[in-house]
C-alpha cells in the first residue's frame, strides 16, 4: 500500500500563539491540533507533518512539538505507527453489546473491514474450550486466529474455537467474510451469547500486531454463542485497541 503524503497544516493555524504568556506552548499547539482534527482540517487517517519540519516552520523547539503530539496520542486522537509516522486516528468503533460480529459492526459504521488470517486449523480442545463448547476435553475443534483491520489500521485480534462440524471453514472464506456471515450461510441461527468484557496488558506479540507499545493496555472480550437449540457454536477470546474501540451497554430498570 502506498504511503500517504504528509498533511502540511497552514501556518495561519498557529499565528495567535502567545509565546510569552503563562500558557505553555506545547499546550497551545496541542489545542490547535486537536481543533484541526475535530473540524477535519486534519481528516481521519491523514499523516501529520514530521516533528522536525513542523518545529522549524513554527520557530519552536522539537521537544515542544513532540510533547504536544504526545498529548494527543495519549488522548487517542493521534497514533504513532512504525514506518509510517503520526496519523490521525480513524473514527473509534463503538460497539453495542449485542449478538453481532465485529465485521458487521465495521460495515454498519461505514468503515472498511479487512482480515488477515493468522492461523486456521484443527486443535485438541483444552478444558476451558471444552467446557465453553460443551465437548469432551481433547476433542477436535477448529481454531481460527485473525487480525481485523479497519480502514487500513489494526483494530483487533480475534481468536475463535468452533465445534468439529465447522472444521472445513477455509482461509479464503475467512479473509473475505465475517465469521457470523459464514455461520448464517450454513443455516446456523445464533440466539444467545454469554460474554465477559475486561482489560489487561498486551503481550509482546499482541502489541506488535496491533501496533502498540509493549505492555500497553488492551480491551478484552470472551464470548460463547449458542444456536436456537442451545448448542454452543463458537467460543471467542478477542482483544482490541482501546483508542479505537469501545463497548456500549444500555441498562434498563426492571
Amino acid at each position: 500500500m502506498a504511503q500517504l503524503p504528509e498533511h502540511r497544516l497552514p501556518v495561519e493555524l498557529f499565528l495567535d500563539l502567545d509565546r510569552s504568556g503563562p500558557v505553555p506552548l506545547y499546550y497551545q499547539i496541542a489545542s490547535r491540533l486537536e481543533q484541526a482534527i475535530r473540524d477535519e482540517t486534519l481528516p481521519a487517517g491523514s499523516r501529520l507533518e514530521n516533528e522536525v519540519a513542523l518545529a522549524a516552520r513554527l520557530g519552536l523547539s522539537r521537544p515542544t512539538i513532540r510533547r504536544a503530539i504526545q498529548d494527543l496520542v495519549d488522548q487517542g486522537l493521534l497514533v504513532r505507527r512504525r514506518g509510517i509516522g503520526t496519523q490521525v486516528v480513524h473514527g473509534k468503533v463503538t460497539r453495542n453489546v449485542e449478538l453481532t460480529s465485529l465485521y458487521e459492526d465495521l460495515e454498519r459504521s461505514g468503515q472498511q473491514p479487512e482480515t488477515q488470517v493468522l492461523a486456521v486449523g484443527t486443535v485438541a480442545a483444552d478444558e476451558v474450550a471444552a467446557e465453553a463448547l460443551g465437548v469432551a476435553p481433547g476433542s477436535e475443534v477448529l481454531h481460527v486466529r485473525r487480525l481485523r483491520i479497519a480502514d487500513g489500521a489494526p483494530l483487533a485480534i480475534l481468536d475463535n474455537l468452533l465445534p468439529a462440524p465447522f472444521a472445513d471453514l477455509d482461509r479464503e472464506s475467512l479473509e473475505k467474510h465475517g465469521l457470523y456471515q459464514l455461520l448464517r450461510a450454513r443455516g446456523v441461527t445464533m440466539r444467545v451469547a454469554k460474554q465477559r468484557i475486561g482489560a489487561r496488558a498486551a503481550t509482546s506479540q499482541e502489541a506488535e500486531l496491533l501496533d502498540l507499545s509493549r505492555g500497553a493496555p488492551i480491551l478484552t472480550m470472551s464470548r460463547t454463542v449458542f444456536d436456537n437449540s442451545g448448542v454452543a457454536v463458537e467460543f471467542g477470546q478477542h482483544c482490541y485497541r482501546p483508542d479505537r474501540y469501545s463497548f456500549e451497554v444500555t441498562l434498563v430498570d426492571r
